[in-house]
């Protein structure tokens, strides 16, 4: 088997993947939980028919009007995949801290400080030896390099936070995270070795298909297999997590305001007691004389 022939059969097994990913999440009715992850899977679903056909053309026809069709339309879906992964890495951040109420607000909004700040790196970054729509490619790439550190970042922090935040390996936050995390890796991976040794391409993109196929392999089976049930989380009070989680929900809440009550004055006091005093032993005088 040549190895066009083997990346077209990788290439259809991967489109066969992604539908029957999007017609077991859809049928578990998650995209109730996860909107943009389900939005993904429908861009990914319907566009790769589209690629597909307008790449299979282009050699028959070599019309420029189908090439730029084919430049527009490819870079656009990338474009469109990236923005939709920062909103996925969202809903897996909010799902994976859904006992967390406080944490979960306040992981949000650095998680929308760090995707800013990775948009202004990435659009400050671009090359400028590319001018004209060949800056596009650029914008997209430095897009999908930004949301795959983001990736990276998010399956490190459940990892390392699984004990404390009492996460379950099967909970498909976590499995999405995962598949999420393996990709990232992936691209990064083959970036860099295609970079430095061009030789190592063609094995490289077998490498590079195989992980992709293997993740959603394993998103499938989390989509598969029944989630524990989600049971109340149950922590002591002096608990880190709980203490923080504390902190997190009063950030940002200005809380009500008690009246404190000065403390009386001690001489006061003091004249207080000794007129009590007199007239308990004026009573007491008066009943033993009447004795």
């Amino acid at each position: 088997m040549s190895s066009n022939l083997a990346m077209t059969v990788m290439g259809a097994i991967e489109f066969l993947l992604v539908a029957v990913l999007a017609f077991v999440f859809w049928r578990r009715k998650l995209q109730h939980r996860f909107p943009a992850m389900s939005g993904y899977l429908a861009l990914r679903v319907v566009s790769a028919p589209i690629l597909a056909l307008l790449l299979f053309e282009l050699p028959r026809s070599q019309s420029q009007f189908e090439y730029q069709a084919y430049f527009f339309f490819y870079w656009s879906v990338y474009i469109a995949s990236a923005v939709m992964l920062f909103f996925i890495n969202i809903e897996v951040f909010r799902c994976a801290l859904s006992s967390f109420p406080g944490l979960m607000k306040f992981g949000i909004i650095i998680f929308r400080w760090a995707v800013l700040v990775s948009a202004i790196v990435t659009f400050s970054t671009i090359s400028v030896s590319h001018h004209g729509l060949m800056v596009i490619p650029d914008i997209a790439l430095g897009l999908m390099h930004s949301v795959g550190l983001l990736e990276l970042c998010l399956l490190g922090f459940l990892c390392l936070s699984m004990n404390a935040l009492k996460l379950s390996i099967r909970d498909i936050s976590f499995g999405l995270a995962l598949g999420f995390g393996m990709m990232a890796a992936n691209d990064f991976i083959a970036a860099s070795v295609m970079s430095h040794n061009a030789s190592l391409t063609a094995p490289m993109q077998f490498v590079y298909q195989s992980v992709t196929l293997l993740a959603l392999s394993t998103w499938i089976a989390y989509c598969v297999l029944p989630e524990p049930a989600h049971k109340p989380v149950v922590m002591p009070a002096n608990s880190t997590v709980y203490r923080w989680n504390e902190i997190a929900s009063a950030l940002g809440h200005t809380g009500t305001q008690v009246a404190v009550q000065q403390p009386a004055n001690s001489f006061f006091l003091t004249d207080v007691e000794k007129v009590v005093d007199k007239v308990l032993n004026r009573n007491l005088k008066g009943q033993q004389s009447e004795l």
